[in-house]
């Protein structure tokens, strides 16, 4: 990115840290809220404001979905990809199986867009073709036999084709890491409960409880930390490992606020008794570090379009600083952008292309992360 791009978005930085109406029925309390909590001073005992300088300062740089823009995501292929390009954090998703294994892919039901039916896993099953059905109500060796790297993702033309990929476990995963011996690398594993539709996932307790019994079995559960919109999910993991990091994600529409009752996506609690504050809401979650919220509106925008705003904007990430809470928003892939977030304070940024917000980090003097090669 040229210095004119760079000096033009952050002269845009002013008006968009701003509050705008993205959506009319909760931006005003949730930043007046926050506002007013920053300016009330920290919270006794939290971390100082102060900013340190950007060359010291370590920024979490995170692959989404071991960054699906250079490779097939959820692919270990991918995933090696990422460690071997330096990221501080690998970002992948779980679901759980019929047969209760955790399968790491983003998706609840299978996409006819990434993966495609090769044959049955027996003549004649009779769930078969795949494509379509809720992992779920799939066994590891049914979905085995998708092909989900049989074209390259729409949208992504630099996207490295794994050919014939097929799903792989957590476990997986956790034993690349290890192979890479990347002691450093955090894992930011999602727990996709759909908890405004849990008829469509495995039960909530079931689907933690094989995660964290997949983590544990690793030994490198020290490097992981669990991140779901499912507040109760986080609730349960907490109390099967309380000292286990947790990361609270939200959209915004998933808060409901100004809408009668709890959200079914924040375990039990509501919103409104915290003025739709997102921050002042998450904070009550046992076990959260960090609250990554989607990056801004609308949800694709680029800094210097017309209408876009921040989500994060100055008011929250003090806010959450103020509480010792990391602001790590997903998912931005455009440099101008991230550079912008980097300037409002943001801790990292969950990104689809990683080599981009690395090369943005070298050219402003930041502390990039080690590359791993595999040992063995």
């Amino acid at each position: 990115m040229s210095a004119r791009h760079f000096l033009a978005a952050l002269a845009l930085l002013p008006a968009l840290a701003l509050p705008a109406s993205a959506h009319a029925t909760t931006d005003t309390d949730t930043v007046t809220d926050t506002a007013a909590t920053a300016a009330a001073g920290p919270v006794p005992g939290a971390p100082s404001l102060v900013t340190a300088s950007p060359r010291k300062t370590r920024f979490d740089l995170q692959a989404h979905r071991g960054g699906l823009g250079l490779t097939t995501e959820s692919t270990l292929e991918g995933f090696a990809k990422a460690l071997r390009l330096g990221v501080s954090t690998l970002e992948l998703d779980t679901q759980i199986t019929r047969d209760h294994k955790v399968v790491v892919t983003h998706d609840r039901q299978v996409s006819a867009q990434k993966c495609r039916d090769t044959a049955p896993v027996v003549p004649g099953d009779p769930q078969y073709p795949y494509v379509g059905a809720y992992v779920k109500d799939l066994t590891l060796a049914q979905l085995r036999t998708l092909d989900c790297g049989y074209r390259q993702l729409p949208g992504h033309p630099g996207q490295e084709r794994i050919a014939g990929a097929r799903m792989v476990e957590l476990r997986d995963v956790l034993d690349l890491v290890k192979r890479y011996r990347a002691r450093q690398v955090t894992l930011n594993v999602e727990t996709k409960v759909e908890a405004g539709a849990p008829e469509q996932t495995a039960p909530r307790e079931l689907f933690v409880r094989r995660v964290y019994e997949e983590i544990r079995a690793s030994g490198i559960e020290r490097q992981v930390t669990i991140q779901s919109f499912d507040w109760g999910a986080l609730k349960v993991m907490h109390r099967l490992a309380p000292r286990w990091p947790l990361v609270a994600l939200t959209n915004h529409d998933f808060l409901q606020v100004g809408r009668p009752g709890a959200s079914p996506w924040l375990g039990g609690i509501d919103a409104d008794d915290y003025g739709g504050d997102f921050v002042r809401a998450a904070a009550t979650v046992p076990g959260v570090r960090a609250l990554s919220p989607n990056y801004g509106f609308p949800q694709n925008g680029k800094i210097g379009d017309p209408g876009f705003r921040f989500y994060p904007d100055r008011a929250m990430i003090a806010a959450a600083h103020a509480r010792g809470l990391k602001v790590v928003p997903w998912t931005c892939d455009d440099p101008a952008t991230v550079a912008a977030l980097m300037e409002l304070g943001v801790d990292g940024i969950i990104t689809d292309y990683p080599d981009r917000v690395r090369a943005l980090m070298a050219e402003r003097g930041m502390r990039l992360p080690k590359p791993y090669h595999p040992r063995g």
